[in-house]
């Protein structure tokens, strides 16, 4: 695999053919068949919440926060769908995967990184560790809430208007924080029209979401978290791209894909 000519490919606007995606998918699975349900990484690091299918806004997201190797990313999920340029959004964040593979160094300060929320089922981060996440997403339990749970202005646990997951509060989260001694829970998920909202008063909690004017018709703006060495906080805004404003319609679909 000549991961570098690949990342130009796409960044040019071509696919990879149908062999090589399949390479590639089968090269990324092995890396992350060996990683950790709660992989840790090291800072610097740059924080980064939805994408949902906006490629040409994925491409201003790294202008802003800086290009990979140079800055080391955590995406956290929901990178396809909504937006039409899926494939290619996929296709670059796991050539950048396989090229950039992992770091194994613990931060310096305590932060959780999750797509979702927390679980009433989940007391400590040892037992994220121990789901079962080879599989597909369940319809309830502690995987399910982790990755469909979102903060509400409550004191402990909501049911949930999507129908998965929980709504949690103020007391859940810092009781979650002050057992795992942690700092602060990020999470995405849920559009924020201002691109990044801390929760509670302790602000033990915050939002990022990095996909701007959601959908090609929100209007609202993305951001990123970016921590340094010490683990002091930068956040950076953006919005869309002249591409997203004029998107209109699905791009012609590839031949690999009925």
């Amino acid at each position: 695999m000549d991961l570098d000519q690949w990342i130009t490919k796409v960044k040019d606007g071509q696919h990879l053919s149908e062999d090589e995606l399949q390479l590639l998918c089968e090269y990324v699975k092995e890396i992350l068949i060996e990683e950790s349900n709660v992989q840790p990484v090291n800072s610097p690091v740059t924080v980064c919440g939805d994408i949902h299918g906006q490629f040409h806004d994925l491409m201003k997201l790294f202008q802003t926060g800086g290009h990979v190797p140079e800055t080391n990313y955590i995406f956290m999920g929901d990178f396809v769908d909504r937006g039409y340029n899926s494939l290619e959004v996929f296709t670059i964040l796991l050539l950048l995967k396989a090229r950039r593979q992992s770091d194994n160094d613990f931060w310096t300060c305590q932060v959780l990184c999750v797509h979702g929320g927390l679980s009433p089922d989940i007391r400590t981060i040892d037992q994220i560790r121990v789901i079962e996440r080879n599989c597909e997403i369940p319809h309830e339990g502690p995987f399910c809430d982790l990755m469909w749970s979102d903060p509400e202005d409550i004191e402990t646990w909501a049911v949930s208007p999507r129908g998965a997951g929980w709504l949690f509060g103020s007391r859940v989260t810092s009781e979650f924080n002050h057992i795992n001694k942690l700092d602060l829970v990020c999470r995405a998920h849920q559009l924020v029209q201002e691109g990044l909202k801390y929760m509670f008063q302790d602000k033990g909690l915050v939002t990022v979401w990095s996909a701007p004017n959601y959908c090609y018709r929100c209007g609202n703006v993305a951001s990123i978290l970016s921590f340094n060495d010490n683990m002091e906080r930068e956040v950076k805004f953006f919005t869309e791209t002249e591409e997203n404003n004029q998107m209109r319609g699905p791009r012609t679909g590839v031949p690999y894909f009925l």
